[in-house]
């Protein structure tokens, strides 16, 4: 069975009047500055180590897995012990990356959660202890190690032919199982400038965001370098002290258009539409093509006094058919709800909406930005 979908946008009428500037952009919104940007150096920094998991029940890393004995002989050695690696068949044992993400102003002596997934060929983590680990950063570095048993979200039973397996044991967690070694934290006190970071680069929010900052102090403090960064002169706004300042600032309001914007994945078929997004008049016509290509096989049975021979013959039917094609028609300004709604009563797939939409757009009448992942 083939399928064919045809999707046909007709635009029937092109004449988009100009309906504001808060049309345009979308409905305005006051949200916290703080939901909007961040502070340019408070962040995070992702860290990475090596490590075993020892104490599984025979679920861990096969012979043929060579790292992890080399790995073990190696941690033996540094205690004295010395192993032959060719040898050695060590199935509680399994080689696994350590995960973890350091927070801003991050001390040493803090706690932080690993993530631990293993690296070879072990069927299951469930009940395995981890080694003390060195998690390192970009700049190899260490600044945390990582130690403890494992908490695994999933199990495997049985054996290999016959056996059971519940989400992914082979991945788990130590919950507070890191213990941060260095300091990585932003020094603030010597700082005489600092820069907000808008999540989504936009000149009228970035606008929005300075004018709200100035009008809290007695002269302007803060600028627009660009349509994502606004910075702010500590030294004109004259705070007892930089976290009092940042404070004051995040939790001022500011009005924020959104822009329209709709999303589409067309690999799993998901389409998310935003509630500001308009469309021109636009007539959609929507139809379905089908054909089907059926095989039947049949017997061909020769006389009882012929010299004949009994066959199998295929016999092929092929049937093609078209379903009427459905229209909807939308009027000028058509919100996203009635879009889905029209769409819907057509009995449109997802599918079929992400091309429909795509149509809308090559034919101007969707008043937004489509983006596909």
């Amino acid at each position: 069975m083939r399928r064919l979908t045809q999707c046909l946008v007709l635009l029937a009428a092109i004449i988009v009047e100009p309906r504001g500037f808060a049309a345009a952009d979308g409905d305005v919104h006051k949200l916290l500055i703080r939901d909007v940007a961040t502070i340019e150096g408070v962040r995070d920094n992702s860290l990475i180590g090596y490590g075993l998991v020892v104490g599984l029940k025979g679920t861990g890393d096969r012979q043929q897995t060579y790292f992890t004995v080399q790995t073990l002989a190696s941690i033996l050695a540094r205690m004295g012990i010395q192993i032959p690696t060719a040898s050695v068949r060590v199935n509680n044992v399994a080689a696994v990356f350590v995960t973890a993400n350091l927070p801003p102003f991050a001390r040493p002596g803090m706690h932080v959660d690993v993530a631990v997934s293993s690296s070879g060929d072990a069927r299951s983590l469930e009940g395995g202890l981890l080694l003390l680990t060195p998690m390192y950063a970009a700049d190899g570095q260490v600044y945390a190690a990582a130690q403890g048993p494992l908490v695994v979200g999933g199990y495997m039973a049985g054996s290999a032919t016959n056996s059971r397996q519940v989400n992914h044991p082979t991945v788990g967690r130590v919950p507070g199982g890191g213990l941060v070694e260095r300091d990585s934290s932003l020094n603030l006190a010597g700082l005489d400038r600092l820069s907000l970071l808008l999540n989504d680069a936009n000149f009228s929010t970035a606008e929005a965001v300075a004018a709200v900052i100035n009008h809290e102090w007695p002269k302007p403090v803060a600028s627009v370098i660009d349509s994502r960064r606004i910075e702010v002169n500590v030294a004109a706004a004259a705070p007892p002290s930089i976290p009092a300042l940042l404070a004051r600032i995040e939790n001022l309001e500011v009005e924020v258009r959104r822009r329209a914007k709709v999303v589409v994945n067309e690999r799993t078929g998901t389409v998310v539409l935003g509630q500001d997004v308009h469309l021109g008049a636009v007539s959609i016509l929507h139809g379905n093509f089908s054909i089907a290509v059926t095989t039947t096989l049949g017997v061909s049975q020769p006389n009882p006094l012929a010299s004949g021979q009994t066959e199998v013959v295929p016999q092929t039917k092929v049937s093609a058919g078209e379903s009427p094609a459905r229209n909807i028609q939308l009027k000028e300004g058509a919100s996203v709800e009635e879009l889905v709604t029209r769409l819907q009563s057509i009995g449109a797939t997802a599918r079929d909406i992400i091309s429909i939409l795509q149509a809308i757009k090559a034919a101007g009448a969707l008043e937004g930005e489509l983006e596909v992942i």
